[in-house]
């Protein structure tokens, strides 16, 4: 009952600032005020009539689907490799993917910035997607891990004596039972870069104000709703997030404890 209890407070101290957050975005009120006088959809509609909102909130889109790109292609042959590979030094090069995961965000974007003054690049689009990248692979290679350790192998051999070359092992055997790990490390891929601030302040300049970067800068120069139905809207797509990240998983379970795959069908595709 104790550990009940315990629990129940500290759920209820993570979520209770969506409590506050939620109501405050339909505020009717012109600053932030709790509890709202009145109810109002204004600065939802503030928000997406005002360029500098949507033109953030359309970068950070394209900057997340470039990160789980580059993220999801290069996390999941890192997790390949670090799961099948026997190689001298293996637990200290997946401590070191995984690192930006354990170290302070602010030292990363200090090293980053360094780096990439020294490129000139700082300010473009591109700077923040490859620095995205780097802090969402961790991800990619956790899930697509998890996915793999779970693998039998004998699928694959399977597939080989049928004829096939490892590409086609790979995309007709492999792929399909992993695919679930892969689209849940791209999901949070995505959103690591969607709501990144720290690394954004230090290379986005003044050529790449992102979502969050702009939800900064209304804190420090205007504090009204419109940050609480951003906030709401980021809440909303984190949520939508898990929830797909969690049917993916279940998924992938059904899929390792499933039926093989079909032997007509990879003979069928190696001919």
């Amino acid at each position: 009952m104790l550990l009940l209890t315990v629990t129940g407070l500290v759920l209820f101290y993570l979520v209770f600032p969506v409590f506050v957050v939620v109501p405050l975005s339909f505020s009717s009120a012109r600053f932030l005020q709790f509890p709202p006088p009145g109810w109002s959809l204004q600065w939802y509609q503030n928000y997406l009539s005002r360029e500098a909102w949507t033109s953030a909130t359309w970068l950070s889109v394209q900057i997340g689907l470039a990160t789980a790109v580059m993220a999801t292609i290069l996390g999941t042959a890192a997790a390949l490799g670090l799961v099948r590979g026997r190689f001298r030094g293996r637990e200290a090069l997946n401590a070191f993917i995984v690192s930006p995961l354990i170290v302070p965000g602010i030292i990363v974007a200090i090293g980053i910035y360094f780096f990439y003054a020294r490129i000139q690049i700082i300010g473009s689009p591109l700077a923040l997607a490859l620095a995205h990248t780097a802090l969402a692979i961790p991800f990619v290679v956790i899930n697509v891990s998890a996915t793999l350790e779970g693998f039998d192998e004998k699928l694959e051999w399977a597939a080989m004596n049928l004829g096939a070359n490892r590409w086609q092992t790979f995309r007709l055997v492999t792929l399909p039972i992993i695919r679930p790990g892969v689209f849940a490390g791209a999901l949070f891929a995505f959103i690591t870069s969607f709501d990144e601030l720290i690394v954004a302040l230090f290379v986005s300049g003044s050529g790449a104000v992102t979502l969050p970067r702009r939800m900064w800068e209304s804190l420090r120069q205007e504090i009204d709703p419109t940050i609480a139905a951003v906030s709401t809207i980021l809440i909303a797509a984190s949520v939508l997030v898990l929830a797909g990240a969690e049917v993916l998983r279940i998924r992938s379970e059904r899929l390792r404890t499933g039926r093989l795959p079909d032997e007509a069908a990879v003979r069928g595709a190696v001919e």
